[in-house]
Parts: C-alpha cells; sequence; structure tokens
C-alpha cells in the first residue's frame, strides 16, 4: 500500500508506537516527523527510523505540509495545546487518553469546547486512543453485548490499577505536573463503560492520598459510583497508590438478565474473557483467553494498530471515529464530576453537551 498519509507525532514514549504503522506495508501511515521536549532523545529516535524531520517545538511539526495526521502521545496536561495547535493547522489528530489533563489557566471543560468546536468547523477526523476499546477481550464482550447474549445489563463494574511507586523516575512530569488520574487514569474504566452504556447521569466518590509516593501531592485512590441515563448503575476502582495489586490491571463485569461477562487485561501478559450464561436454561459457560500482545513502548501494540486502521478508514471513506472529540470530552466531564463530587462529599450531575 502506498504510503500516503504523513504522520508527525508529539511525544515519544507510547508515541514511539507510531512506527509500528510506518513499518506496516498494509498501513498507509508514514512517520514523517517527530517532536519531543528532549532534543538528544528526539534526534536519536529519528536517526535509528530515518525520519526525515525532526524538532523540539510542536508548531514547527504541526505547521509541515506533508504532515496529515498529527499524533499527540505528550503529557496528559499539554494534550489540548497540541491538538488545538494541530487542529488549527488543518490536520486529523489522534490523542492518547486522556483527551485533556489539568492544564495551567484553563479549565478541564473549557479546553473539551474549544476542541469539540474547532474539529467540528474543520471537518477535521478526530480520535482519542482508548485502547481498552481495541483491545481484544473487551471488543469480545462488546460483541457478546451487542447480539444481546447477556440480555438487559443491571449492573456493572471496571477498574484501572498501578502501583505507580518509581514512576518518576522515567516519566517526572507525572509527579511535577501532577498527572491527574482522575483524567490520566479512570479514563480507560469511564471510557469502556461509557462504550456500553452511553452517558453517565451522575456520579459519587471517595477519594484519599496514599502517600506511597511521597512527593504526589493530591489524591491517587478513588471509588466510584456511577448512575447512566440508561437506568444501569455502575462501581469503578481506579487505584494507583497501592502495592503490587493483585488483580489483572484492567478489567471489567457485566451483569445481564440473561449472563454475565467478566475480562481483563494486562500489559505484557494479555486477557482473558469468561461468560457465564445462565445456568438455569441450560447455557454453557464460555473462557478464552488471549495471549500477550507485546509490541510497542507500553505492550499496547495491538490496541494501537487497531486504532490507527480504524482512524484511516475514517479518513479515506469520510466515517466519524469512535471515540470522537466528542465522546473524549464526555469521558473528561465524568473525571471532572468526580473530582466536585470528592470535595462536595456528595452525588454530582455530570455535564454530556459539548461544542454547542
Amino acid at each position: 500500500m502506498s504510503k500516503s498519509l504523513g504522520v508527525g507525532v508529539i511525544g515519544l514514549g507510547m508515541g514511539q508506537d507510531m512506527y509500528l504503522l510506518h513499518d506496516d506495508p498494509g498501513s498507509a501511515f508514514e512517520v514523517r516527523g517527530i517532536c519531543a521536549s528532549t532534543e538528544e532523545k528526539t534526534r536519536t529516535i529519528a536517526a535509528q527510523h530515518d525520519t526525515p524531520f525532526w524538532t523540539t517545538d510542536f508548531q514547527e511539526l504541526v505547521e509541515r505540509d506533508d504532515i496529515d495526521v498529527v499524533a499527540v502521545y505528550s503529557p496528559d496536561h499539554l494534550h489540548g495545546e497540541h491538538c488545538l495547535a494541530a487542529l488549527n493547522a488543518g490536520k486529523h489528530v489522534v490523542c492518547t487518553k486522556p483527551l485533556v489533563g489539568r492544564s495551567r489557566g484553563q479549565g478541564v471543560l473549557d479546553e473539551c469546547d474549544e476542541i469539540v468546536k474547532l474539529a467540528h468547523r474543520s471537518n477535521l477526523k478526530f480520535l482519542v486512543g482508548q485502547t481498552m476499546r481495541f483491545d481484544p477481550e473487551f471488543h469480545a464482550a462488546k460483541q457478546f453485548f451487542d447480539d444481546g447474549d447477556l440480555g438487559r445489563i443491571l449492573m456493572a463494574e471496571s477498574h484501572y490499577v498501578h502501583d505507580i511507586r518509581g514512576v518518576a523516575e522515567y516519566t517526572p512530569w507525572r509527579v511535577d505536573a501532577p498527572q491527574d488520574f482522575l483524567f490520566g487514569g479512570a479514563c480507560h474504566p469511564i471510557d469502556v463503560l461509557r462504550w456500553f452504556f452511553g452517558d453517565v447521569e451522575e456520579v459519587s466518590v471517595y477519594a484519599n492520598r496514599s502517600g506511597l509516593t511521597p512527593e504526589y501531592p493530591i489524591e491517587d485512590n478513588f471509588m466510584i459510583n456511577l448512575k447512566f441515563s440508561n437506568g444501569v448503575i455502575a462501581r469503578i476502582l481506579a487505584a494507583y497508590g497501592i502495592v503490587h495489586p493483585p488483580m489483572p490491571m484492567m478489567g471489567m463485569s457485566l451483569y445481564g438478565t440473561k449472563g454475565s461477562i467478566r475480562c481483563d487485561y494486562t500489559d505484557f501478559k494479555g486477557g482473558n474473557i469468561h461468560v457465564i450464561f445462565d445456568k438455569m436454561s441450560g447455557l454453557p459457560e464460555f473462557h478464552t483467553s488471549f495471549d500477550p500482545i507485546t509490541e510497542g513502548a507500553y505492550g499496547h501494540g495491538h490496541a494501537v494498530r487497531q486504532y490507527m486502521a480504524h482512524l484511516e478508514d475514517c479518513i479515506v471513506n469520510d466515517r466519524t471515529p469512535s471515540p470522537d472529540a466528542v465522546e473524549g470530552a464526555k469521558t473528561i466531564a465524568v473525571g471532572a464530576a468526580c473530582w466536585e463530587s470528592v470535595q462536595s462529599g456528595l452525588p454530582v450531575s455530570v455535564r454530556n453537551r459539548f461544542g454547542v
């Protein structure tokens, strides 16, 4: 296939996964420029991959005529600035989760509004790279759900857990900014549940600061209760200040009138899916495992390939990516409501209208 779509990458941690598409003969994407804050690292990576352009100035990257798509993999609090610059330069955008993080001097919902409005006016494609939607175990669960095999869903739960001690050694921005784990962590289980059930109507949240990473200044553990507009109730465990979580990194369970399903995933270890149908109806159980997919900087190689293939299809065939800027904004709105609940001790309604 012709390498007809030039990609510019901002951020070279997980952003290096874009080279998987560059090296894939079945993909039209070609990395033509990269950008990061460290000159030596950026120059070295460009040389390793024969990338023709590198810079430490993201504005130089997004303004290049040979770049059609900008991939934003910078620290969370810079996403809004980088996405807006790319859209203003007329580029399609893929932004790793979250759509935005805590920014200096501007509220997250205001940034979401700007991005949604600009993406809509420009008619450019915008994809939020939420890997859980593209991992095979969660994708299989969605098929069971969509086919009606589980019946009407009554309740659900999801989790995303990490022991973050030591992460400041290789990503110091997570402590210095600091990274907001309701946006940059809990967005995974929030988004995957929104994928199944739509808009969240209300949240109620408890949180604490573990102190396990002493220099991390805000809460890092969250217990989230959610009520969806369609009547489903759910809970999320989003815990990052814990010692060696005794469970898979990501997981989800759905409880329906015909059966229940559980699926999970851990970087470099793969995933599982287990379905228990109503035994009173004589239906069998179903269980399978997915081999670990370890390509790429963070083990998300398969999901990155899948969501970039989705974006390519949307660009070529003029379709709307999922999750797009609006869906990304709604996930951020859940996080913002969660913070309001933490601070007030009360249930909080979630904003679900953007770009109007």
